[in-house]
C-alpha cells in the first residue's frame, strides 16, 4: 500500500490503462508536454506515450468532445479532459444529443466508449464560471454514466472501470479533493459502478454526500460523536447507476436522512435522493428528510461569500441535530 494524492491516483489510472490498451488516448486543453494538465493529472504522460496519444487541443470544448465521440465510435477509447466542469455547457450538444444517444439511435450497433473528465466545485475563489457543481444536468440525460469519486482510492478504481466500459461516462472530480490522500494498493483493482460505499457506519442518522461533501460529512461525524450522536456517512461513488438499495438500506436502519450536496438545491441531486426515499422507505422515516445544499445563486468570487453559500461541517452538525429533534 502507498499513500497517493487524488491527482496521483488519477494519473496512475490513466498510465495503467494506456499501457494496457493502445486504443486509449487523451485529449484536452493544456494536457500535453508544456502544462501537463492545469491540475497536474496528466503529468508525464505526454513524455511517456507521445503527443499522438496525449493530444493538446484548440480551446474549444465542443471540438474536444466531438472529436472524442467520433474517435470512440470508430473503435478508440478516448479520455477527454474539460478544464473546468462549467465549460461542459459549451459541449452539451455533443454530450447530451450525441454521445448519450448513439447506442439507442443505432440500435446497439454502435456505442461511444468515451470518458469525459472534469473538475467541479467551489473552494478556490475562482467565481461563478469556474466553481459550479452541475451533476444534476447529466443525471437528467439518459445514456450517460456519472462517477463522483470522493477519495483517491475511489478515483483510481472508478476511472479504470470507466475507461474499460462501453458507455459514455461523465467523470467528475472535485478541485479540493485533488490534494486529499488515500492508501492505494500496489496491485490492480477496479471499482464497479453502482456500488455505494459506507464511509462511516452509524445508527442515529444517515448523511448522504458526494465529492468534497463526503469529507465535510466525516468531519461533522467526528464532532457529533463527541456529543454521543452516531451518524452513518454514505457515499454513492456513482450517480448513474445509483445504488438505491444501499441508500434505502441505510435509511431503514437509521430512520433519518440528511442529504448534503454542493449543487443548487432546486432540482439538484438531493431532490432525486429524497424522492427515492419518499417512494421506497417512507414508512421507516422518524423525521422529515432534510436537504443541505447551495442556495440557488451563482458562486460568489469573494472567499467570505463563497464559504457562506457552500455547506460545511458546521452546517452538517446543525442539520443532523435538527433531524434528531424532529
Amino acid at each position: 500500500m502507498r499513500e497517493l494524492t487524488y491527482v496521483e491516483a488519477l494519473n496512475e489510472a490513466l498510465r495503467e490503462e494506456m499501457r494496457r490498451d493502445e486504443r486509449v488516448f487523451l485529449l484536452g486543453e493544456d494536457i500535453g508536454l508544456y502544462w501537463e494538465g492545469v491540475f497536474g493529472v496528466t503529468k508525464g504522460l505526454a513524455k511517456d506515450f507521445g503527443t499522438e496519444r496525449v493530444r493538446d487541443t484548440p480551446i474549444s470544448e465542443a471540438c474536444i468532445v466531438g472529436a472524442a465521440v467520433g474517435a470512440a465510435m470508430a473503435g478508440m477509447r478516448p479520455v477527454a479532459e474539460i478544464m473546468f466542469g462549467d465549460l461542459l455547457a459549451l459541449a452539451m450538444d455533443q454530450i447530451a444529443n450525441q454521445a448519450a444517444k448513439i447506442r439507442y439511435m443505432f440500435g446497439g450497433q454502435l456505442n461511444a466508449p468515451v470518458v469525459i473528465r472534469s473538475p467541479f466545485g467551489a473552494g478556490r475563489s475562482i467565481a461563478a464560471h469556474h466553481s459550479q457543481s452541475l451533476e444534476a444536468w447529466f443525471m437528467h440525460t439518459p445514456g450517460l454514466k456519472i462517477a463522483v469519486p470522493s477519495t483517491a482510492y475511489d478515483a483510481k478504481g472508478l476511472l479504470k472501470t470507466a475507461v474499460r466500459g462501453d458507455d459514455p461516462v461523465m467523470f467528475f472530480e472535485h478541485k479540493i479533493c485533488y490534494t486529499t490522500k488515500s492508501l492505494i494498493p500496489e496491485e490492480e483493482y477496479l471499482i464497479p459502478f453502482g456500488e455505494a460505499d459506507v464511509k462511516k457506519e452509524g445508527d442515529d442518522a444517515t448523511v448522504f454526500a458526494t465529492l468534497w461533501m463526503v469529507h465535510q460529512a466525516l468531519k461533522a461525524a467526528e464532532q457529533l460523536s463527541r456529543k454521543g450522536i452516531d451518524v452513518e456517512v454514505l457515499d454513492p461513488r456513482t450517480l448513474v447507476p445509483l445504488d438505491k438499495e444501499a441508500i434505502t438500506r441505510s435509511v431503514k436502519k437509521t430512520g433519518r436522512l440528511l442529504i448534503v450536496e454542493e449543487d443548487c438545491k432546486t432540482c439538484g441531486v438531493g431532490a432525486e435522493i429524497a424522492a427515492i426515499i419518499a417512494e421506497e422507505a417512507f414508512d421507516y422515516l422518524e423525521s422529515p428528510i432534510q436537504r443541505l445544499a447551495e442556495p440557488d445563486t451563482p458562486i460568489p468570487f469573494s472567499p467570505v461569500l463563497e464559504s457562506y453559500v457552500i455547506p460545511d461541517d458546521k452546517a452538517i452538525v446543525k442539520g443532523v441535530e435538527t433531524l434528531l429533534k424532529g
